[in-house]
Formats: C-alpha cells, structure tokens, sequence
C-alpha cells in the first residue's frame, strides 16, 4: 500500500478526506496541530476518529505567539456569528495551511510518501485565501522544487478531493464511504464537552449541507 498523509483537524471536512483516501488503497497518516486553539474538542475529535478509521496519526505542538490575532486563538477576539460578505474574517489564521502542509512535505519525504491530502473547499468556506486552487496549485509547484523527492521525479501531490464540492455534496461523498458525522467537532467554539454554537461561520455552513443534502444532522448543539 502507498502511504500518504492527511492533514487531520477532526472536522467534517477533514474526517471525509481521509474516509476518501482510505477509499483509495492508501496507508493513512493523519497529522494533527495543536496551534494554542481556544477549545480542545477537535483535537480529542480527531484522535477519537483516526483510531475508528485506522489511521496512524501525530499531533504536532507549534508556537502559540506565531498565531495570535485570530479569533480562533486569541482570547482577545472573539469569533463572529457567520458572514456572508468576501471579506477575509476574523477567523483566518495567519498562513495556517501553508504551516500545515509544511511539516506534512517533511513527514511525506521521511515516510516516502507521494501524496499528501487536504479538506480545502473553493465553495462552501471562510474566504480564507489559503483555501484557493491557485494556493493549492502553488504550494504543489513549490513542494516539487524544494524536496529530494520532487527533484528526483518522485512527484509529490496535493490532493484536494473536496476542493470543487459544496459541503452537501461533501456530506453525501461522506455518507457514501461510511463516515460517521456525530464524530466530527467543526465548531469554532465548541464547548469542553465538544457541543457545537450553532451560529459561528463552520456551524452555519455545516448545518447548510445537511440541509441541501437532506440527511440528518447529528451535530448536537449547545443549548438543546
């Protein structure tokens, strides 16, 4: 089996990736970050859901200082409800995603891995820039010019099964491949018991899929 690794918060899109490689023949390897987020839940999620699924999986510790002013890690802001304009919110975490699939590259070349898997949507999201094609089609450019592997022609791939997907067509792809949705933490301030606000911008796009998708949504909620 070919190894490859996912970038793995314990979040609905995440989870589904990684359900979708493991669909593919793939040897998981699932890569957490612990970047000093306000609540746990994911993180707890994502162990939870990588042992159901199989996979190996690490979570790496990073600096707190490098991602302050986000909403999702500084106490000083607090997270909005959603927004519908194309601003950049205050939720975006400074070059997160390039972090990320930095020390994914590194473990990828260590474990000869070809291809490394992330739960980005150009659809239904945040406008986080990091989120695009083109960043994704960038970072791919860059992985190749810049690892032992890309240079010898071993290509490395960023695959990006969701990127085109509105987040019911996730959910049902979800569905399809068994994924068990009430696992999965997405809230950007869910509760120590891993409950879900509601009204932030995750929960409100998350609960928009199970709507347009029909299905059933098992999130359980604060206040209910």
């Amino acid at each position: 089996m070919k190894n490859a690794i996912i970038l793995f918060s314990g979040g609905l899109d995440s989870t589904t990736c990684l359900a979708y490689a493991k669909s593919q023949g793939f040897n998981c390897h699932a890569i957490s970050f612990n970047y000093h987020q306000k609540h746990s839940a994911e993180l707890n999620a994502a162990k939870r859901i990588a042992k159901h699924l199989g996979a190996n999986h690490i979570i790496i510790d990073l600096p707190n200082a490098q991602f302050q002013g986000s909403a999702l890690t500084d106490e000083q802001v607090n997270v909005p409800d959603f927004h519908s304009n194309n601003s950049i919110p205050v939720t975006y975490v400074p070059s997160r995603n390039t972090i990320f699939l930095s020390f994914a590259l590194a473990w990828a070349e260590v474990l000869n891995a070809n291809d490394i898997f992330i739960g980005v949507s150009a659809i239904d999201y945040s406008n986080y820039p990091d989120c695009r094609p083109e960043y994704i089609q960038a970072f791919q450019t860059v992985a190749n010019l810049a690892t032992k592997s890309g240079v010898e022609n071993n290509h490395v791939r960023i695959q990006t099964p969701l990127i085109h997907l509105s987040k019911a067509k996730t959910i049902e792809l979800g569905i399809n491949l068994g994924v068990d949705y009430s696992m999965t933490v997405s809230c950007y301030q869910a509760d120590s018991q891993g409950l879900a606000c509601g009204k932030c911008a995750s929960c409100t796009l998350r609960k928009k899929g199970f709507a347009e998708a029909n299905k059933l949504d098992p999130t359980l909620y604060q206040n209910k």
